[in-house]
């Protein structure tokens, strides 16, 4: 009897099909798979454990991950990662594979960029600027921004055939998808045409248009950079101008990107409720913007060696075993006394009470995924059974890939 079949017999509901992993890596088509959801679910180990195994399976990676965490350079061997992709040794790559791993550098990226599309001293002007400074360091969207133009560069280059993209833990689904087209927004040509017209038109009246046209924003920019910035700002610009448009355009091709052929989202989720509905926020988002959804990843489920033991009968058991056995004196195994009987009976009613916990445990993951299912019947998903403890190196991340490979039911 299949999974499919059990699940149908138990009346619960099952997705269309399953997710098979195996056969996303190995598909030549697929170029970009980007992993996406709420923070803490697991979404950087999975892109890992994904190169990894794609690595090992052939193809040449790059696994461009946003979380700053040690812990993942140090998994994979690397004394720390950076914004240059650094070789990861002891992948057992064959047929040409191999694995790259990286970590976005907002501001880094953000000065290749300046430096890349404009002249010496230009450059040198902009990257001194105060407001620029800022703007790299943290501005609203950055990050996200950052991580788009990144891979556009990755993909630009055409030294792998397969990029993994972690994607920032942002708070809100949405920010991932927005943050192109927000940042774009903002630094788009309207934006400078508005900022130049004060210096175009001089004098007492241009301060006083340049007060009302940035009257909506000064509050916000004064907080980021201080007293000064309506001179930074229009420094600024002056010396970006010929750049704007250029953030819009790579924005616009980014996002054209992610919606072609050859790219696969991943939605990475736990067996919670909060997590599944942030879930369901990316699957309708993706969705509306025609993004390619591969399917759901659900990580860290619980799992059991005695399923045919319900958590009813084990607390059943536990009862008896404390009510007739524990405590009692007596001795009913040859060669035992009384005390050694009861002690085993102590832990046998213990280890009963822990699976019948477990057993609990399961049965609200299965209620919370069964309910998900529901909503997104078409949606294939893998589960991946939780580990006993945190991935530490490059052993833990080829455990995890093969929890996440599986052959639809």
């Amino acid at each position: 009897m299949t999974a499919k079949t059990e699940a149908a017999t138990a009346g619960r509901p099952e997705p269309e099909s399953a997710l098979d992993i195996d056969a996303l890596l190995d598909d030549r088509e697929t170029r970009i798979i980007v992993c996406c959801g709420s923070g803490g679910v697991g979404k950087t180990t999975t892109a890992a454990a994904l190169g990894v195994r794609a690595a090992e399976r052939g193809r040449r990676v790059v696994v461009l991950t946003i979380d700053p965490a040690r812990r993942l350079a140090q998994s994979m061997g690397l004394s720390e990662l950076d914004n240059t992709p650094r070789p990861v040794k002891g992948v057992a790559a064959t047929n040409g594979g191999e694995l790259c791993a990286m970590m976005l550098d907002m501001k880094r990226t953000f000065d290749e960029i300046v430096i890349a599309h404009s002249d010496p001293e230009r450059a040198r002007t902009i990257l001194e600027n105060p407001f620029y400074q800022s703007l790299s360091a943290g501005f609203a969207g950055t990050q996200e921004y950052m991580a788009m133009e990144k891979l556009g560069q990755l993909r630009d280059r055409d030294e792998w055939d397969l990029i993994v993209v972690d994607t920032p833990p942002s708070r809100s689904a949405l920010d991932f998808l927005d943050a192109p087209n927000r940042l774009g927004s903002f630094l788009d040509g309207r934006f400078i045409r508005v900022l130049m017209a004060p210096a175009k038109v001089g004098g007492r009246g241009a301060m006083k248009f340049l007060g009302a046209g940035m009257g909506l924003v000064t509050g916000v920019l004064n907080k980021v950079i201080g007293a000064h910035v309506l001179t930074d700002v229009q420094t600024f610009v002056t010396a970006l101008d010929s750049m704007f448009g250029g953030f819009r355009e790579r924005a616009d091709r980014t996002y054209r990107l992610l919606q072609a052929p050859g790219t696969a989202f991943l939605v990475v989720a736990a067996p919670e409720r909060d997590a599944l509905r942030e879930a369901a926020y990316f699957v309708d988002r993706l969705a509306a913007d025609r993004m390619p959804l591969a399917g759901l990843v659900l990580n860290r489920v619980h799992t059991t060696g005695a399923p045919q033991l319900t958590a009813e009968r084990a607390l059943a058991g536990a009862e008896t075993l404390e009510e007739n056995g524990i405590g009692d004196g007596a001795s009913t195994v040859e060669g035992t006394t009384g005390e050694s009987h009861s002690a085993a009976e102590a832990v046998a009613a213990g280890l009963l009470r822990l699976h019948a916990e477990r057993m609990q445990v399961i049965a609200r993951e299965r209620r919370t995924r069964d309910r998900f299912v529901s909503v997104y019947p078409d949606v294939p998903i893998t589960e991946v059974a939780a580990l006993p403890g945190d991935v530490h190196d490059l052993d833990g991340l080829r455990e995890i890939g093969a929890r996440l490979s599986i052959t639809p039911a």
